[in-house]
């Protein structure tokens, strides 16, 4: 799982996000003062305070909340994290990279499953990977179409994924996929995003946490029985959740915070 970047491309969506949220939620108060584009621009214009979005987010009306996408790039996920995160379909799009259009021979680059990492396991994973991929080479050499041959690439091949999501939709998709039994590959990736997100609109995307951490698990008898603390940040979760990720000590953010190790 190391290696794995996250991007997103117009983080300026964000704050028209933002204001459009605002904007909506005041129009359905003000509608019989607006009669004219002028009108409707003042509103959309006026100034407002962080707390007004802190408490837009909290309110039980989403739509608010869809009136922009944002645009992520994830480069060297595996092809099964692309298999699960494409079961968001609402309000999501997705273009990947293509087993049919691309040629893929010589390619040896593997997620390694982060319990594999270190282990004497991984050696056997990789030279596993490496074997198929050199089927799907001998058959792209002797005329396989790389679509045929791409049955032989195995889940464990890097892949890059555009996903595009309104903010609505990539809290929800972080709510879920952040969860401890979630699959440890899709939530290093979504808590790399949700990371991202948080840097740029810390009101907005303050509450994309698992469910635990704002509330109540709502999984019921198959709850992991593993709480997040409301008080851990998204780094802080990364860090005990994944230290065999991080090659030293120390953890440092975009922003060049360093945090002590939490994780013993």
């Amino acid at each position: 799982m190391r290696k794995i970047e996250v991007k997103i491309l117009n983080p300026e969506s964000i704050d028209q996000a933002e204001k459009l949220m605002v904007c909506a939620a005041r129009l359905t108060q003000r509608g019989h003062q607006i009669t004219c584009l002028d009108d409707f621009m003042g509103l959309y214009e006026k100034p407002y305070e962080r707390s007004t979005v802190k408490n837009l987010v909290k309110l039980p009306h989403p739509t608010i909340q869809k009136f922009s996408v944002i645009n992520v790039v994830v480069v060297g996920a595996s092809r099964r994290f692309l298999a699960q995160i494409t079961r968001h379909q609402n309000e999501v799009k997705y273009m990947s990279a293509s087993l049919q259009y691309s040629d893929y021979s010589g390619v040896e680059d593997f997620v390694v499953p982060y319990e594999l990492l270190d282990s004497p396991q991984e050696e056997i994973y990789i030279n596993q990977s490496k074997e198929a991929m050199q089927r799907y080479q001998e058959m792209v050499e002797v005329g396989v179409d790389n679509d045929s041959a791409g049955y032989c690439a195995p889940q464990g091949m890097r892949n890059i994924l555009l996903i595009s999501a309104t903010p609505y939709q990539w809290k929800h998709m972080i709510h879920q996929r952040t969860c401890r039994r979630n699959t440890a590959e899709t939530r290093y990736v979504m808590l790399r995003i949700w990371e991202q997100l948080i840097s740029q609109n810390t009101e907005l995307f303050s509450d994309c946490g698992p469910y635990c951490m704002n509330g109540i698990c709502e999984e019921g008898k198959m709850t992991c029985g593993k709480s997040i603390l409301p008080i851990m940040t998204v780094i802080d979760i990364i860090r005990v959740d994944f230290p065999k990720i991080l090659d030293t000590g120390q953890f440092e953010t975009e922003e060049g915070e360093q945090h002590e190790d939490t994780a013993n």
